[in-house]
């Protein structure tokens, strides 16, 4: 049975432009092999592999009172010298 720990989560609302603008600075960052991600005192590095499986996930989900909540879904996973490949996602 596999245990998970949450080693940093962040939540926040911010307008789109702002989450552009993140996810291309997050985009170079692994790029360049290395994430470093701070919130207030709290700080995680991450070294990023040069193969990492990549999953994009859309839901819907129905708040009642707040009507439709919809999210994308972006998750990078690896393992620790893992360097395979899977198939190939394009963005229209």
């Amino acid at each position: 049975m596999s245990r998970e720990t949450r080693l940093f989560k962040s939540e926040e609302r911010r307008s789109r432009s702002e989450v552009s603008q993140f996810l291309h600075q997050i985009a170079d960052k692994i790029g360049n092999g290395q994430v470093i991600l701070r919130q207030g005192q709290e700080e995680l590095t991450l070294t990023i592999p040069a193969n990492l499986v990549l999953e994009v996930q859309v839901e819907d989900e129905d708040k009642r009172a707040k009507g439709v909540q919809h999210s994308l879904e972006i998750e990078l996973k690896w393992f620790d010298g893992d360097d395979g490949t899977s198939g190939s996602l394009e963005l229209g």
